[in-house]
């Protein structure tokens, strides 16, 4: 378990504050916000690398709040990896072994298993210099695990790689933490990464923890319009819950939104582009949440499409590519757009 309690830093005019976290023991936690909401602040807090203000810091019941970070027994993986270039890859690998004088037959042996599970053994003899990006990321990640750290920390470690490298070592930071089941940190400001490893995300922003839950609970269930606005929700809109014939609805400005949810006072709803079904037949309502509206624009994403659609007010869609195609879309045509009432999120 990795508890923080009331923590407050204070680094120059930016302050963390009042972060209370719980990360159970094999926890894959994702620590998720935009630049400068103090991501890389909270890890670098963790490792023992800033000095804590108020509050405590806890793994496994012990604290280390305030302990030395050559003590704290962390394993650290950085964007730049920092790795030593005139060290081999092997020598790298055991290097913190060695500053713990760990005896050799140990490093030997930990060498070999380490190197076989983060699958680096053929680059034992290379130096840094000689290797790719990935490469060097894995040799990064076998050092922080060669310790046996009770808790890994990953500070945006995929964020340099090309998509295809990136998209790889997703899947082996998967493998690597199913085989060990270590408390890991992750902090990326890529939402995406956070779905495909999380376990659990906190959103972080201007220093303070905005949400914290499972992966579709922060994708389908923001808590507030900055956490919906980071995760791309797009269809954020304000207004008002009603009650209409014992149905929950949100009105917003001439649109009702029958919603499954229901929240009093001013509020906002949202919907996911990905929840909203899209027609060119307009001959019938297909009930609650059925709109006509108009394109105004439409916007390419690659293997998806966005079309926004003026109802008003305006609502962003996502098509995927083929059916956009098929049905030959085009700004300035009226088409239909419908989701369930449970896409709606009151909050």
């Amino acid at each position: 378990m990795i508890s923080l309690t009331g923590l407050r830093v204070e680094l120059r005019s930016f302050a963390l504050q009042n972060i209370n976290l719980n990360i159970e023991s094999g926890d894959y936690f994702m620590l998720v916000g935009p630049a400068g909401a103090g991501k890389t602040l909270l890890l670098e807090t963790i490792a023992g690398l800033h000095k804590v203000k108020t509050g405590e810091i806890r793994i496994n019941d012990r604290e280390i709040t305030f302990l030395e970070p050559e003590k704290r027994n962390i394993g650290v993986v950085y964007q730049d990896c920092a790795l030593f270039p005139h060290l081999s890859v092997a020598e790298n690998i055991i290097f913190g072994l060695r500053v713990r004088r760990v005896a050799e037959h140990s490093i030997k042996k930990e060498l070999g298993g380490i190197a076989s599970l983060v699958e680096v053994g053929h680059l034992m003899d290379r130096k840094p210099g000689k290797l790719s990006g990935g490469e060097k990321q894995k040799v990064a990640l076998a050092r922080a695990l060669a310790i046996r750290p009770p808790l890994l920390l990953l500070d945006e470690p995929l964020s340099a790689l090309d998509p295809e490298t990136r998209e790889g070592l997703q899947l082996e930071l998967k493998r690597i933490h199913h085989e060990l089941n270590i408390t890991a940190i992750h902090v990326t400001h890529d939402f995406d990464e956070a779905l495909v490893l999380g376990k659990h995300i906190a959103v972080i922003g201007a220093g303070s923890i905005r949400q914290v839950g499972t992966p579709e609970e922060i994708f389908r269930q923001p808590n507030s319009e900055f956490v919906a606005r980071f995760t791309m929700m797009r269809n954020i809109l304000s207004g008002e819950p009603v009650r209409k014939n014992d149905v929950s609805v949100f009105r917003s400005g001439s649109i009702e939104l029958a919603t499954t949810t229901h929240k009093d006072g001013v509020s906002y709803a949202c919907i996911r582009p990905d929840d909203i079904t899209l027609s060119t037949d307009l001959s019938f309502q297909d009930g609650p949440n059925s709109f006509i509206g108009a394109i105004s624009r439409i916007e390419d994403r690659g293997m998806a499409v966005h079309v926004i659609i003026d109802v008003p007010p305006e609502i962003c869609c996502l098509v995927a590519r083929r059916n956009f195609s098929k049905m030959g879309l085009a700004a300035g045509q009226n088409v239909k757009i419908t989701f369930d009432p449970d896409s709606v999120h009151v909050f």
